[in-house]
C-alpha cells in the first residue's frame, strides 16, 4: 500500500512510440506547500493518452506515464493547504498547476488552461525542471488547486471520465452561455459525444446527435438527443441544414467535412471543435461572409469550470458509460481504446 511521502511512485509508462506502456518506476519531485500526494483508485483512458504514446501530437517525453482523469484519496498534504484533508476522494484531470495570480492574463480570466506557468498532468514540466507523470500509476503529486473533491453522489469509478472528458464538453457550453431552447448538434458518439448529449440535454437544449453508426441512435435517444442523424444517409444529412445554433465536433473528422458542417448552421451559429481534425482546414472567405458562422475551439476547463461540471453532473445525474479494466491489462485496455471498441470510456481500477 502507498504511504505518504514516499520515495518511489511505481507505474505504467511508455518508453517508445506506440500504444504499449511497460512497468516503470520514477521518484517523484518533493511535495511542495500547497501540494498533495494522492493514492489512485481509478484512471480513466483518453483519446489524448494514445495520442501521447504514439507520439501523434510531437513532443513525447518518454518515458511518459499518461493518464489524467485520476481519482484518489489524499494521502498526503503540504503545510499550506487548508481545503483537503488526508483521506479526502478526489479527481484530477488534465491539468496539475497554474499560477491561478490576478495578474497574469488567463487565470484571472478562468483561463487558467492558458497560464504560462501552467503544468498538464503528464508529457510537461515544472520550472525545476521535474516531469509530470500521469495517472497510470499507484499514485501521483499535484497542486491543491488541480484536486478536486468528488461528490457523494457520484461513484468513484464514473467520475474518472469527467474530469476530462466531461470538464473538455461541459467548459465550451458554460463559456457561450448554452440554454433552454438552443438548437445544440453533437458529432461523434463516443468518449465525449455521449457526455456532451447528456450536458446540452441538462441545459435544457434541443439536442441533435450525429454518427454513421445506426446501431447508436437508440442510445442517442435515452442520453437525451431529440433528434439522430445518420451521416451516411444523405437525406437525413440535407435535413440538418440550417438547423443547429451549435455545433460541437467530438470526433476527428476529416478537415473537408467542415464545409458541408458550415451549412447545418443557422446565421451567426458556432462550431466548436473539441477534437483535432487530420490536416489543414480550407475554407472560402464566402462561407463565412454568407453564412455568418463562426468557427471555434476549446482545450479543457480551469478550476472553476472542473468544479462546475462535477457540480452539474451530481445535480442532472450526468455519468458516462464506462468499461472497468484492472491496471494491469492496461495494455489490452489501451488496444481496445485504439480500436475504437469502447463503449465509451474505459476505466482503469487500481
Amino acid at each position: 500500500m502507498v504511504q505518504g511521502k514516499i520515495n518511489e511512485i511505481h507505474g505504467w509508462a511508455a518508453m517508445r512510440p506506440g500504444i504499449k506502456v511497460e512497468p516503470f518506476t520514477y521518484k517523484p519531485r518533493a511535495i511542495g506547500d500547497t501540494d498533495v500526494e494522492i493514492k489512485i483508485e481509478y484512471s480513466g483512458i483518453c483519446g489524448s493518452d494514445l495520442h501521447t504514446t504514439k507520439e501523434e501530437w510531437g513532443g513525447t517525453m518518454y518515458p511518459v506515464i499518461v493518464g489524467h482523469e485520476i481519482i484518489g484519496k489524499v494521502i498526503t498534504k503540504g503545510p499550506k493547504v487548508t481545503h483537503l484533508e488526508e483521506g479526502d476522494l478526489v479527481g484530477v484531470g488534465a491539468q496539475a498547476h497554474a499560477c491561478l495570480e490576478d495578474s497574469c492574463n488567463p487565470c484571472s480570466r478562468n483561463l487558467d488552461p492558458h497560464c504560462p506557468k501552467g503544468v498538464l498532468t503528464y508529457n510537461s514540466k515544472y520550472p525545476d525542471g521535474e516531469q509530470a507523470q500521469g495517472g497510470y500509476a499507484e499514485a501521483v503529486r499535484v497542486d491543491s488547486n488541480y484536486a478536486f473533491k468528488i461528490p457523494e453522489a457520484i461513484d468513484p469509478a464514473h467520475a474518472a471520465p469527467l474530469m476530462c472528458a466531461g470538464t473538455t464538453v461541459f467548459a465550451p457550453m458554460l463559456r457561450k452561455g448554452v440554454k433552454k431552447g438552443d438548437r445544440v448538434g453533437v458529432i461523434g458518439i463516443g468518449g465525449l459525444g455521449h457526455l456532451a448529449i447528456q450536458y446540452a440535454h441538462a441545459l435544457g437544449a434541443e439536442v441533435t446527435a450525429f454518427s454513421h453508426s445506426a446501431d447508436k441512435h437508440e442510445q442517442c435517444i435515452k442520453l437525451g438527443a431529440t433528434k439522430f442523424v445518420n451521416t451516411g444517409i444523405k437525406e437525413d444529412v440535407e435535413k440538418a441544414n440550417r438547423s443547429l445554433d451549435y455545433l460541437f465536433v467530438t470526433s476527428n473528422s476529416k478537415s473537408n467535412q467542415y464545409n458541408e458542417f458550415i451549412s447545418w448552421m443557422d446565421y451567426e451559429g458556432q462550431i466548436v471543435l473539441l477534437a483535432v481534425p487530420e490536416g489543414h482546414m480550407q475554407f472560402s472567405p464566402f462561407d463565412f461572409i454568407f453564412s455568418e458562422v463562426a468557427i471555434t475551439g476549446s482545450m479543457i476547463g480551469g478550476v472553476n469550470i472542473i468544479k462546475k461540471t462535477l457540480e452539474f453532473a451530481a445535480k442532472h445525474n450526468i455519468r458516462p458509460i464506462i468499461e472497468k479494466y484492472p491496471i494491469d491489462q492496461v495494455n489490452e485496455a489501451l488496444e481496445r481504446m485504439d480500436a475504437g471498441k469502447a463503449r465509451y470510456r474505459i476505466v482503469l481500477t487500481h
